[in-house]
């Protein structure tokens, strides 16, 4: 029998079937071990961010404090008063002091007191035998520093603020 002209011709295709696709594949570890280990992963990273959290907000009062000791130096030259320098830094490390220790513990202290607070500190003796005797005596003095002591005293207040501890 012959196709008859009016007639579509059979469709190859249809008789396909579709292939069957694989079942989905989870991301989450098939095993105990490894869900345990990123469950423990997972708990660390949120530990380690908590604390670094707490680490940067607990030093926020150096960071202010540095900050400060750069406008301080970029803003006082050459021109600047007689131990300017060295009274701005004077207070900038007994606000520093203040942010960082209790008021008891600070306040109160002034002259070779404060310089061995500073040593104490700051864990050596820098203040009491070096540079930093300019901050207890600076607001005072008739003399000033020399440009060698100005940086010497600027390296040891950054120093200070960076690393002292309790």
């Amino acid at each position: 029998m012959a196709a008859t002209p009016s007639s579509p011709p059979p469709d190859p295709v249809a008789g396909l079937i579709d292939v069957p696709l694989p079942p989905h594949v989870s991301l989450w570890p098939q095993t105990w071990p490894a869900r345990i280990t990123v469950a423990l992963l997972l708990a660390g990273t949120i530990v380690a961010g908590w604390r670094f959290a707490r680490y940067w907000h607990a030093n926020r009062y150096r960071r202010a404090a540095l900050a400060e000791l750069r406008q301080v130096t970029q803003t006082l030259g050459a021109d600047a008063a007689p131990n300017q320098l060295a009274t701005q830094l004077s207070v900038l490390v007994r606000r520093t002091a203040l942010a960082a220790f209790p008021r008891e513990q600070v306040a109160s202290l002034s002259g070779s007191a404060w310089l061995a607070f500073l040593d104490r500190t700051s864990g050596g003796t820098d203040f009491s035998r070096g540079a930093g005797r300019w901050l207890a005596s600076a607001p005072y003095a008739r003399n000033e520093p020399d440009d060698s002591q100005r940086s010497a005293l600027i390296d040891l207040t950054r120093h200070w603020i960076r690393g002292h501890h309790a």
